[in-house]
């Protein structure tokens, strides 16, 4: 019999962030190693990842890690996580692929990587346990869900699926194989919640052909289509429409670009070459206006917005919109984003051009809604149920159907992160233990963390700017070699403000005479002085808190000293 532990070390309370850890018999099997995308109030932070000092110090116990599909939220901690750990990685060709292509990226030569393509219903032995993928449906193509077989039973990893059948057979479940895998015994199933909280099944895109037959066929003029860059098997859908009524299609969005190349190489994405348009820069011979052509306009979150904005204020390269477009919205607005949303639709509406926002109804969620999720249950019958990848209240609207369903309270754990819990010869022990974890917030590359202190001055500068105070001296002879330069930006206009200027010249002179009369100059105290005085002094005036950044030069030792 295996002891087996389980925990996340996000994903667990998280929109994103998915990694979580499943221990058996001391080896350790990772499954996604995923990133979430900031809120607002993380300024200049491009990603937030998992903190995986834990992992690290157990990286000798780590036999790899099994990747679930091809989207950021499951692959984009997979740089930080190879450049610390040496592992395989395991997934389906496609998601391998762009993981290779995330690396590049990142400029880390992925053939320094141990990568292993996997194929559907092909076992992968170990010495106590075996693993499988199996096909889930999602908005990627072969995104799989992964099943661990252990001599106490099946441990079930079902991540962003739903059970849409009204897809091509790269994105299509196998009913067969989830029953198989029932029949094997399933201990646990770590089922996805983001959906939880939706009533019913989720959408399927069927609908949808319709409305885009009606809309291609009956506008004359330019066809600008705003979707999302993860939801190729939407970008297919469009794609497949404007081929069928005779248009040709271009990409905008570097991203969506680079999957739909890889999707395309590998035969999961269907175009034919004399269809796709490259787009040249705006001039004064070229304005990029083709009736016959439909434009995706893709990113992630607010960006297909933004960039909409960019086109209908004339500042894009590619595409300045025009009265006679018609723009169609494929990218319902995603929590945090509805203020862009709702100022992009107020912006295009000036022009005058023909709007047709896609109801969410009619959109497919790509997500399992409560139905889903209960039909999950019912195929698999796994005697424990935990909540993975979703916000805690859609953890909790998960545990709740678990609950309607028939589950007990025992039989269902709700975890937060770094929460270990253990099965013992199948059996849920009653003990659960924690393990380090947090939140690393990346900027531009994954080499370095910005800590709250970072974040915290941003939101400073953000709001109140900064005062820099510029002077020179001579340390030697205690001299005063110029009056203080006093810069300001995003705090006060200077000129009109010369009575502050003046205070904060007279509040360092005081603190450099004071200076002068010690036996010699403490530069740690002189800068700490400077700063308090200075900012006590503005915010009892303003009631701001602007950064103080004093930057004393002593010509005679050419020395700098400077506060940030």
């Amino acid at each position: 019999m295996a002891q087996i532990k389980f925990c996340g070390l996000g994903g667990m309370g998280d929109n994103g962030k998915n990694l979580y850890l499943l221990e058996i018999n001391k080896k350790i099997i990772v499954l996604d190693a995923g990133l979430q995308h900031p809120s607002g109030d993380l300024l200049g932070v491009d990603a937030v990842v998992a903190d995986i000092s834990y992992l690290e110090s157990r990286k000798d116990d780590v036999i790899g890690v099994f990747l679930s599909h091809a989207h950021d939220k499951h692959i984009g901690a997979l740089p930080m996580l190879l450049s610390h750990i040496k592992t395989k990685v395991y997934g389906t060709d496609f998601t391998i692929e762009v993981a290779r292509d995330f690396l590049a990226e990142n400029k880390m030569n992925h053939y320094d990587y141990d990568f292993q393509t996997v194929k559907f219903n092909n076992i992968i032995k170990f010495d106590d346990f075996a693993i499988e993928y199996f096909p889930t449906t999602h908005s990627v193509p072969l995104s799989g869900g992964i099943v661990i077989y252990t001599e106490d039973g099946a441990f079930v990893y079902a991540t962003d699926f739903t059970f849409d059948q009204n897809v091509n057979q790269h994105y299509k479940t196998d009913f067969h194989k989830l029953a198989k895998i029932s029949d094997y015994g399933v201990l646990a199933l770590l089922c996805e919640s983001n959906g939880a909280a939706n009533i019913g099944h989720s959408n399927t895109n069927v609908n949808i052909k319709k409305i885009l037959e009606k809309i291609f066929t009956q506008s004359d003029g330019r066809i600008i289509v705003g979707m999302y860059s993860t939801e190729l098997s939407n970008i297919q859908l469009i794609i497949d429409e404007a081929i069928a009524n005779g248009k040709k299609i271009s990409i905008i969005g570097r991203k969506a670009q680079r999957l739909v190349n890889i999707g395309e190489r590998m035969g999961y994405i269907d175009i034919p070459q004399d269809s796709l348009v490259n787009l040249r820069f705006i001039d004064s011979e070229n304005t990029n206006e083709f009736n016959d052509v439909v434009y995706l306009v893709t990113g992630e979150r607010h960006e297909p917005f933004f960039m909409l904005q960019r086109m209908a204020k004339g500042y894009d390269r590619l595409i300045h919109l025009i009265e006679s477009d018609t723009v169609v919205f494929m990218c319902h607005p995603l929590i945090g984003t509805e203020k862009i949303a709702a100022k992009t639709y107020d912006v295009l509406s000036k022009i005058g051009l023909e709007m047709i926002k896609i109801d969410k109804s009619m959109l497919s969620r790509f997500h399992a809604s409560s139905e889903d999720i209960k039909f999950m249950y019912s195929i698999l019958k796994p005697k424990y149920i935990i909540p993975i990848n979703g916000e805690y209240r859609y953890q909790l609207a998960q545990r709740e159907l678990a609950l309607e369903y028939g589950y007990k309270e025992n039989e269902i754990f709700s975890l937060d992160n770094g929460e270990v819990i253990t099965f013992d010869k199948g059996i849920k022990d009653k003990f659960h233990d924690m393990v380090e974890n947090g939140s690393i917030m990346v900027d531009g590359t994954f080499e370095a963390d910005i800590n709250d202190k970072v974040i915290k001055e941003r939101e400073l500068l953000s709001q109140d700017g900064f005062v820099m105070i510029i002077a020179s001296i001579n340390g030697d002879t205690r001299e005063m070699l110029n009056k203080p330069e006093i810069v300001s930006r995003g705090f006060i206009y200077m000129k009109d403000n010369e009575d502050i200027i003046k205070e904060i010249e007279i509040l360092y002179q005081l603190e450099t005479s004071k200076q002068f009369n010690k036996d010699f100059i403490n530069w740690k105290e002189y800068k700490d002085n400077i700063r308090y005085q200075v900012q006590r002094y503005l915010y009892n005036k303003t009631k701001r808190k602007p950064i103080i950044i004093p930057v004393i030069i002593d010509n005679k030792k050419e020395a700098v000293c400077e506060i940030i």
